[in-house]
């Protein structure tokens, strides 16, 4: 099949070429005449936050609108004092008025102000479509803010709407990362014609997956953060993928094949690592909608769609970019890096010399290898899944600001309260009162605000001010004490049922998923992989190797970004002052990506080792020929996918720096202590053992049984 393919990339290159650009143009225009937007849709499906919300939603009538939180502070002086009282209440008034605003309250006559009377808190409820919210009403909020911030009051905002209108830009994450990607490309191939390949490859097959996952968000609820994910990952996966097959073509014109015969040669072979690879990855992303949380499948699904369009643009652009450079692919040579070109290193050079010093020291590098990735590991015992809150913020934000104001006038709590819904039995108001008498007297409650209760009387809320902040395991703890113990005790044999709500019940509803689903995530993506290599491989221990070994990359990643986001170390570099709990979807998504991108390299060394194997029968020779072959490939990919991942930690979202990060950090560990060190360690080790496949015994033909 992907000889067919190469071989009408050939014949027809230039109707391939002008094909993508159609199909570019085609997905764009529908794109926006679909009017794909992405939305945020924090729901788990089945958990205590969920019933929360749908209790609320049938009594309720503004339950569930989005709002955006106001908090006015006044250095040195009184909320209350004639001039800014009357400013504060014209800005209420104002932003009453304007587009979809359902609710705004005067802070000073409801009473959120402060004991001191300089910081008033109050909340702006919307209602229409999210579309039209985000950046237009934060606008809208700070016109409305500048008279009184004339006036001599701060003014700060925090919420939905304004983390909506604050989506990060990853135009210059790209930027850096294709440039890094370019200087890496360049000492690779020392050509750059050969260089520019990959990279004009890499940006078509990116522009047509980015325009396909915003005609699919018109269809699908896409989270704002997963273009910016699969982006990364896209750019990392397109420039490999092109990389390989260009390596390829290269090294069959080097030796003596024409240039159809190694697009052809090309496709089939490494074209075959990448159909493998690419498959792989898709596929365990798009495992991660078993985790049953809309917000982690959707967010797959907006990669695997870019992936899909990476391994397709390489195994049909890439040739028929090849077959219409022909010889030229080296052009344009650099002169210092000629050795770089395939006839310079035809025999193996320095990749020979290393594969043979790891063969014969096989049982150090794979004992102490192995020690290594288990000490990268070892933070991952003190993990802690949450969702980091606006104390990630730069401090110069305003959501940071807000968060910080309000934590210090009235407490940390109040950036997060928890809601409790409570379905009342006919006898109503009971229930409620003796859940407001029990809850008051946990140590983790602050404040308990009087009970409501609907219109039809078959509903209440009870909101709930934490003593922590959201982020805080203490938190969390209060959360899983009022489900389990405290509410069912304080209802028993009223028959009303109560389920704790609210943004921060949600995120912990979240994490309890992603740990609950994990195991399971885990083991349906490990062992499809392993019927894949049995298939691939025709072996049995080879499989079971690249299982473990993948675990061990994983391991390793969780413990770098469980150190960095957990623990501090170098946290300062991204711009966050302290501490945070890593992102429920972060674990889940990075072992989907780090599997399939393990594979990746996996495929492309041990198909080589196979090749080689099956040549010569000898199976330590074929390792270090092996690896001689395939080792500056993996470890310039690796590069690259490095400095492209690490390009994207520089963007202002905890999400987006430590899936950069954990991506960057497996890679790296890889590419380098597995794949060059641990691998032809154990190959070596198991000897002829890695091959062996139990043969089907073959039944005698009717002749021998005459015979």
């Amino acid at each position: 099949m992907l000889e067919g393919i190469g071989s009408f990339a050939v014949r027809r290159r230039y109707l391939v070429m002008v094909g993508w650009l159609v199909l570019f143009a085609a997905l764009l225009g529908l794109g926006r005449l679909a009017g794909g937007a992405f939305v945020d849709d924090f729901r788990v499906p089945g958990s205590g936050s969920e019933r929360a919300l749908d209790v609320m939603r049938g009594h309720f009538p503004a339950a569930g609108e989005v709002s955006a939180d106001v908090v006015f502070h006044i250095p040195g002086g009184q909320l209350r004092d004639p001039a800014p009282a009357k400013a504060v209440a014209a800005m209420i008034a104002e932003v009453a008025r304007q587009p979809y605003v359902t609710a705004a309250a005067d802070p000073i006559t409801t009473g959120m102000v402060s004991a001191d009377g300089a910081t008033a808190l109050t909340s702006v409820q919307y209602t229409g479509p999210t579309g039209e919210l985000g950046a237009t009403a934060l606008n809208r909020l700070e016109q409305a803010a500048a008279p009184v911030r004339t006036a001599g009051v701060q003014v700060e905002f925090r919420g939905w709407v304004v983390d909506a209108a604050s989506r990060p830009e990853t135009g210059i994450a790209e930027l850096v990362g294709l440039l890094a990607a370019a200087i890496v490309l360049l000492l690779a191939f020392g050509s750059l014609v050969a260089a520019g390949l990959p990279i004009v490859t890499a940006l078509i097959g990116l522009g047509t997956g980015s325009v396909l996952v915003l005609l699919v968000a018109s269809v699908v609820d896409i989270p704002s953060s997963a273009p910016i994910v699969a982006v990364m990952l896209g750019l990392g996966a397109g420039i490999d993928y092109a990389l390989f097959l260009v390596t390829r073509f290269r090294q069959h014109l080097a030796a003596g094949k024409d240039v159809r015969a190694a697009v052809i040669k090309a496709n089939a072979t490494a074209g075959r690592a990448v159909l493998f690879a690419g498959g792989t990855v898709v596929v365990a992303i798009l495992g991660l909608y078993a985790a049953g949380i809309p917000f982690v499948g959707s967010m797959g699904l907006a990669s695997a769609l870019i992936v899909l369009v990476m391994a397709a643009a390489a195994l049909t652009l890439v040739p028929a970019l090849l077959a219409a450079l022909g010889r030229r692919v080296n052009a344009l040579a650099l002169p210092r890096l000629s050795r770089t070109r395939p006839s310079a290193r035809a025999a193996g050079g320095g990749w020979m010399r290393w594969s043979e010093h790891v063969r014969r020291r096989r049982w150090l590098y794979a004992i102490g290898t192995t020690l290594l990735l288990l000490l990268l590991a070892a933070p991952l015992a003190s993990l802690r899944l949450g969702m980091p809150d606006d104390r990630v913020q730069p401090v110069s934000t305003t959501q940071r600001q807000a968060y910080d104001l309000i934590a210090r006038a009235f407490g940390p709590g109040y950036n997060g309260p928890l809601l409790v819904a409570v379905e009342l039995p006919p006898t109503g108001r009971t229930a409620l009162d003796r859940i407001a008498s029990i809850v008051k007297n946990d140590p983790g409650v602050a404040v308990l605000a009087p009970p409501q209760v609907s219109d039809d009387q078959r509903a209440g809320i009870v909101t709930i001010i934490p003593k922590t902040a959201p982020q805080d395991e203490a938190t969390t703890d209060l959360v899983h004490r009022l489900r389990h113990d405290v509410l069912p005790s304080s209802l028993a044999g009223t028959g009303a049922r109560a389920y704790v709500g609210g943004l921060t019940a949600l995120m912990i509803d979240m994490a309890d998923r992603v740990t609950d689903r994990m195991p399971w995530v885990i083991g349906g993506v490990v062992t499809l992989s392993f019927f894949l290599l049995i298939a691939m491989f025709r072996s049995v221990l080879v499989p079971i190797k690249a299982a473990l070994l993948t675990l061990l990359s994983i391991g390793a990643a969780y413990g770098v970004i469980v150190a960095v986001f957990q623990w501090g170390w170098g946290l300062s570099l991204l711009g966050v002052d302290q501490p945070v709990p890593i992102m429920s979807v972060v674990p889940m998504f990075l072992f989907a990506v780090l599997f399939g991108l393990s594979m990746d390299y996996e495929v492309f060394l041990m198909s080589k080792v196979k090749e080689d194997y099956l040549s010569s029968g000898e199976p330590y020779h074929s390792m270090v020929t092996g690896l001689a072959a395939t080792g500056r490939v993996i470890t310039s990919a690796a590069a690259i996918m490095a400095v492209v991942f690490l390009s994207f930690a520089g963007i202002d979202n905890p999400l987006v720096q430590m899936v950069g990060i954990g991506l960057a950090a497996a890679v790296i560990v890889d590419a380098t202590i597995i794949r060059m060190m641990l691998v032809p360690a154990l190959m070596s080790l198991l000897g002829p053992a890695a091959w062996w496949f139990p043969q089907r015994k073959r039944r005698p033909a009717l002749s021998d049984q005459q015979s």
